[in-house]
């Protein structure tokens, strides 16, 4: 089996979207097929291509499999018109420069958001006569509008015409939460759906994966210490921890460290020095494989989302409950039920301070309620939300798919067509 994984996001970068895409491509290729990357050079979240990289093209190795990285006109501003730039760059460019370097693929699966990428995988696929796969991530625009990135009118409805667009072209719909796949059922019956969960690599984030040098870079005094770990962008509403963090100066058994970068870090700092906070510290990003050993060293970790955001579960929150780590999640929906359902932690409502000060008192004081949470965390990580395992689901049935196809060509009748034959596999 011949598949391309088409992506703007791709490793050395950080965040969900590569680690999630990395670990495909690793399981893809151990079982034995054929893996392509299509992807831009690497400048996400700093705005800044990665030293070492630049031109219009290049290809590279990635454990086994081939890379082909395209031109990126890289930006990290959050203005409608600098992204815009940044996203029909590599939309062109992956598909005039990258196209060529394809081959003959069975399947082209190209990840969401950015919404317009689809663009560039749609048109791939119909020149490599591939089967094509839309991995929704995020549902845009919808998340757009409630972020306030987009407002009614003709940009939102040009973006709503180009989602339903792909539904309705993609030979499979893909989605990384329940909501997000039942958000696609409903608007679009008939469109073919699989959930393909975020997941974590429960070997590599483990409660005892801490180091020396993370303990002594968190927890440089006493007290507890509370991580953030990942991109500073609107979604996830930073604003809330420097409010907390004012609302607690006073109280020296708490401190934040928050650990990363993106288009509002530099707002975030010049806000927490404004106010004088002591309490709050920020760090560089660090690289993917420094993450569990910095989650396990922290004390409670905070999965902040900015408002109620349908189908939202970001992958911190996976991590956090494999390394066996207290959470507090700010947020509603999956990603808060998922935590009220295994016990895993406290769900806070987004904006409320009170209840996020409040919660974070009484983890502070009471270690025996941190590990009791962590531990029904890491028991919830193992036993249901191990990626190795939803990866082996997706790869056995895009096998299943291909065997179809070629029993087809043998005039073999199988219960198959040029889509797959369900839509329901939650």
């Amino acid at each position: 089996m011949k598949i391309v994984i088409h992506s703007q996001y791709f490793p050395p970068e950080i965040g969900a979207a590569p680690n999630r895409l990395s670990a495909l491509v690793e399981g893809l290729t151990n079982a034995g097929h054929e893996v392509t990357v299509l992807t831009a050079m690497p400048n996400y979240p700093m705005g800044h291509r990665y030293p070492g990289y630049g031109g219009l093209f290049r290809r590279e190795d990635f454990g086994g499999s081939a890379m082909v990285r395209t031109f990126i006109w890289p930006t990290q501003s959050a203005g409608m018109v600098k992204r815009l730039l940044c996203y029909l760059s590599f939309v062109f460019s992956s598909v005039v420069l990258g196209g060529n370097f394809l081959g003959e693929p069975d399947y082209i699966l190209t990840e969401s958001p950015p919404l317009f990428l689809g663009i560039a995988g749609f048109l791939l696929s119909r020149w490599k006569r591939a089967r094509w796969i839309f991995n929704v991530s995020d549902l845009w625009p919808e998340s757009a509008v409630r972020l306030g990135v987009l407002k009614p009118g003709l940009a939102l409805r040009f973006s709503e015409s180009l989602e339903a667009f792909y539904y309705r072209r993609a030979w499979l719909v893909t989605g990384q939460s329940s909501e997000i796949i039942q958000s696609i059922k409903q608007r679009f019956p008939g469109v073919p759906t699989f959930w393909l969960p975020n997941g974590v690599d429960t070997r590599k984030f483990r409660p005892d994966c801490s180091t020396r040098e993370t303990r002594a870079l968190l927890k440089s005094g006493s007290g507890c210490v509370v991580l953030y770990a990942g991109l500073h962008g609107l979604a996830q509403g930073l604003e809330q921890i420097i409010e907390t963090a004012d609302q607690l100066r006073s109280d020296t058994s708490i401190r934040f460290v928050l650990v990363g970068d993106g288009p509002v870090k530099r707002t975030l700092l010049h806000e927490a020095e404004a106010r004088g906070l002591n309490n709050i510290q920020f760090l560089d990003a660090m690289p993917q494989h420094q993450m569990p050993a910095l989650i396990a060293a922290a004390d409670v970790v905070l999965v902040p989302l900015k408002t109620r955001i349908p189908g939202a579960v970001p992958s911190k929150l996976y991590e956090a409950m494999s390394a066996g780590r207290a959470l507090i999640v700010i947020a509603s929906g999956e990603a808060a039920d998922i935590v009220t359902q295994h016990k895993a932690g406290i769900v806070v409502a987004p904006g409320d301070i009170q209840g996020l000060t409040t919660s974070l008192l009484d983890l502070a004081r009471n270690l025996r309620y941190r590990e009791r949470l962590g531990e029904e965390a890491r028991r919830a990580a193992l036993t249901l939300f191990d990626r190795s395992v939803s990866i082996a689901r997706f790869i056995r049935y895009l096998e299943e798919q291909k065997r179809n196809v070629a029993a087809s060509s043998l005039g073999v009748e199988v219960n198959s067509a040029s889509r797959p034959h369900f839509s329901d596999n939650l």
